[in-house]
């Protein structure tokens, strides 16, 4: 069987789940059990790995009935918000049925789903949510948005100035919009305000303030029986996530930004070597052994329980920390993630985008679902309730979103100037230099390299692959 036809069977084996337009749709997840959710549907689980939900018309349809196929992601309420949405937006198109497709969380096996159906050319997806890092690697799988238009008749272009400018730049590939801005993203640190007060600490602004304080946390609530205490958690495992944290230490160290936009590798200078062989020294003392296996949802778990003093994570775990399976409701706050040296924070930036298939049979209403989602009112109803950064500037000062979210407001530099990851001026190899990145600073996390030998390495195997000169930062 070619690959073409493996794929296809592939993305059916995902869709088949979901039900018509009748607004019952299949809720297909990894849990185990069933449930009734509501609108009346079924939600069976199976290990497929997959939450496909059907989000029907309310209404009497007069016209064409077609289904969208939407695929999402399903880190903390990203999947619950976007089946919210679906069901919002049939209310009000009652010919239009949405089913929203979960995606892996790990963005190297979201990237590998969606490869196999572009290669494809499946007219199986629709509408894709893809990483910041992604426009010039997949634009050619992606209609121009420029002259799609809205429910309102807005088009595209009209529709970007709404926008922050950056990420627009980011999102336009030879004159095409690839991607509307969804939400925005940015690391953060995350602190125990009871336990610094506790202990007579204030919120760390470097690593070094950092390792000390985690340490006097954990050694004290340890001393109290509490065994599982951790000092800081953040995400080690060797994928993308890592390559979001690893950036951070080493560009708030001065290191640089591992290729820097003019094409320079950089990664191998002593600043970087330094504050990665100091991240390798909080395994199996400030951070569990098992922290080289985290992404963010383990992270958030330790966290979320108490178990921790410090976390590095993104905005979305601000309001699940305050929800109500939480053991830490009101006892936290964020602040920047500290650097080298005080003020020199640096954050690396995230987020994610909503492109439209070339290869759907309904892209003009594709577009407009898009849309639907990355405009004003749905972009506050996400930052209210899961504290996703709205890309529309004008939320930062909407007082019920930042009733939610103080920090959105406290912490808008830090959002509006961080760090980006090399995907554009390395396009389309982003996807293999993150990969080379993220798996020398594992080596080293897991001590099997020290820094000093793996960035050589890393160097070499960058020039081999990008053709680029190397340089200092």
């Amino acid at each position: 069987m070619n690959k073409r036809w493996l794929a296809i069977l592939m993305v059916l084996a995902l869709v088949l789940a979901a039900c018509g337009g009748d607004g019952e749709g299949t809720d297909t997840t990894t849990d185990g059990g069933t449930a009734t959710t509501a609108d009346g549907g079924t939600d069976t689980t199976a290990d497929t790995g997959s939450d496909t939900t059907a989000a029907g018309g309310g209404g009497e349809c007069d016209g064409e009935e077609i289904t969208l196929r939407v695929f999402t992601g399903n880190v903390g309420q990203e999947l619950e918000l976007a089946k919210a949405a679906a069901a919002d937006y049939s209310a009000m198109n009652p010919c239009v049925t949405i089913e929203s497709i979960d995606t892996p969380d790990f963005v190297e096996d979201r990237l590998g789903t969606y490869l196999q159906l572009f290669e494809a050319q499946s007219p199986e997806g629709d509408v894709f949510q893809i990483d910041v890092i992604w426009p010039g690697d997949l634009a050619e799988h992606f209609i121009d948005l420029n002259p799609m238009t809205d429910m309102e008749g807005r088009t595209g272009a009209e529709i970007a100035e709404d926008h922050f400018p950056a990420i627009i730049e980011n999102n336009t590939v030879d004159g095409a919009l690839i991607g509307i801005p969804w939400f925005t993203d940015a690391g953060l640190l995350y602190y125990r305000t009871d336990l610094l007060d506790k202990y007579g600490l204030e919120p760390p602004t470097t690593w070094d303030e950092l390792e000390s304080a985690a340490q006097t946390i954990q050694d004290g609530e340890r001393a109290e029986g509490n065994a599982d205490f951790w000092g800081y958690v953040w995400q080690g495992n060797a994928y993308e996530g890592l390559t979001c944290d690893a950036l951070e230490w080493v560009a708030s160290a001065g290191g640089g930004r591992i290729i820097d936009p003019d094409g320079t590798i950089t990664i191998n200078n002593q600043a970087a070597i330094d504050i990665v062989n100091q991240a390798a020294g909080w395994v199996d003392t400030i951070s569990p052994p098992g922290v080289t296996a985290y992404g963010e949802e383990d992270a958030r778990g330790v966290w979320q329980a108490g178990n921790a003093a410090f976390m590095r994570n993104w905005p979305y775990a601000y309001s699940l920390g305050n929800g109500d399976d939480s053991e830490i409701v009101g006892l936290f706050d964020v602040s920047p993630l500290p650097g080298a040296t005080a003020g020199q924070s640096a954050a690396t930036l995230g987020g994610w985008q909503l492109a439209v298939s070339k290869y759907s049979e309904h892209p003009e209403e594709a577009a407009k679902y898009a849309f639907f989602l990355g405009s004003y009112e749905q972009q506050k109803e996400r930052a209210i309730v899961g504290s996703f950064n709205p890309t529309i500037e004008e939320l930062y000062s909407d007082a019920e979103v930042l009733e939610a979210a103080p920090f959105f407001g406290n912490l808008f530099d830090v959002f509006t100037n961080a760090v980006a990851r090399p995907s554009t001026v390395t396009a389309p190899e982003y996807s293999d230099v993150s990969a080379l990145f993220f798996n020398s600073v594992h080596s080293v996390l897991t001590g099997d390299a020290d820094a000093e030998d793996a960035f050589l390495e890393l160097e070499l195997d960058l020039e081999d692959l990008t053709g680029f000169p190397t340089g200092s930062p």
